[in-house]
């Protein structure tokens, strides 16, 4: 019976039953990140029917209650049960209806801050708008179509196309690489260009296992023939969406041509599995630039937030004090 049920548990069942659901608002994929316990999800329905939900993830610190985007996943937030069924305007008031109904339930959590970005195909944040929260535009960048690989390769800039050509001659591509290794890899060449792992190794693993023993993970990696790593890809997907969740690249072997090499791969890989592929976007110019020149698109996103309580806000400068244990 429904109502012996529990919100996250009627969603867990959902997310078995419609595969529109994206894969970083999985139920799954928020066990990995967030542990069982810290996170829920709100539903709106009629009839007992779930037309759609607020996914979010929170913590508790020094009494105030904050939502915020988990570590190492791009959006969730809300997911609504499209019909094909309406005409553009009956879309429009039935998104509308269903963000307004999850809106007011989260206004009843009663919490200090709120901070989420939402998938792409949100468009209309007005009923947020209207409850006094605010947006920010963000930017990934996709490959719409990955079905055909060559003709993906056809569309790269040829620079790219130049990189992946001289690569190949040197460097082979490796799935062996273990989540351990990867991990490493990346904190010893961030630590070497005078950066840090902003997430745990213990959160890396968990998604890495996660995601590996569902076969939606796994690492490629760019090796020569004296076993330098010089570039490695982990990538994440479900049958709609491959998401490059994190990349590393050897300082020392910038040139090589490699980084691109684990970036053709990946997306010849995904060819079979997924439909498009999400460089994962990045405000940084010089990475954005490098996605675009993989004959991508600019996709944007909503980052929507709000501050409940004064005091918070005044805490809000120190990004490691909300993320810290």
């Amino acid at each position: 019976m429904l109502i012996n049920q529990t919100n996250k548990e009627r969603f867990c069942k959902l997310c078995n039953e419609n595969k529109s659901i994206p894969l970083f608002m999985q139920s799954w994929w928020m066990d990995a990140v967030c542990n069982y316990k810290d996170w829920d999800v709100l539903i709106y329905e009629k009839n007992n029917k779930i037309l759609g939900v607020l996914v979010f993830y929170y913590v508790k610190k020094l009494g105030f209650r904050i939502i915020l985007q988990p570590q190492l996943t791009q959006f969730n937030g809300i997911w609504i049960n499209n019909s094909n069924n309406l005409s553009e305007n009956e879309k429009i008031s039935f998104k509308k209806e269903v963000m307004t109904g999850l809106v007011n339930q989260l206004e009843k959590l009663k919490f200090s801050y709120y901070d989420q970005n939402f998938h792409h195909s949100i468009t209309n944040w007005l009923p947020f708008f209207w409850k006094r929260f605010e947006q920010t535009t963000r930017y990934t960048y996709q490959i719409l179509d990955i079905s055909n690989s060559d003709s993906c390769f056809q569309q790269f800039r040829a620079s790219k196309k130049s990189h992946i050509n001289k690569a190949k001659k040197t460097i082979k591509i490796s799935f062996e690489v273990s989540g351990e290794e990867f991990y490493n890899h990346l904190q010893q060449n961030l630590n070497t260009s005078g950066h840090r792992v902003h997430y745990s190794k213990e959160l890396f693993l968990r998604i890495f296992e996660a995601s590996k023993s569902r076969n939606q993970g796994c690492v490629i990696s760019a090796i020569d023939e004296q076993m330098n790593l010089h570039a490695a890809l982990f990538i994440v997907w479900d049958e709609n969406c491959a998401y490059n969740l994190i990349s590393t690249i050897n300082p020392k072997f910038r040139s090589s041509g490699a980084s691109s090499l684990v970036f053709w791969e990946a997306i010849k890989q995904m060819s079979t599995k997924s439909k498009l592929f999400d460089f994962e976007g990045s405000m940084n110019k010089n990475i954005e630039e490098s996605f675009r020149e993989f004959g991508t698109i600019q996709v944007p996103y909503f980052r929507i937030r709000k501050f409940n309580s004064v005091c918070f806000r005044l805490l809000y400068h120190s990004r490691k004090w909300l993320y810290s244990k």
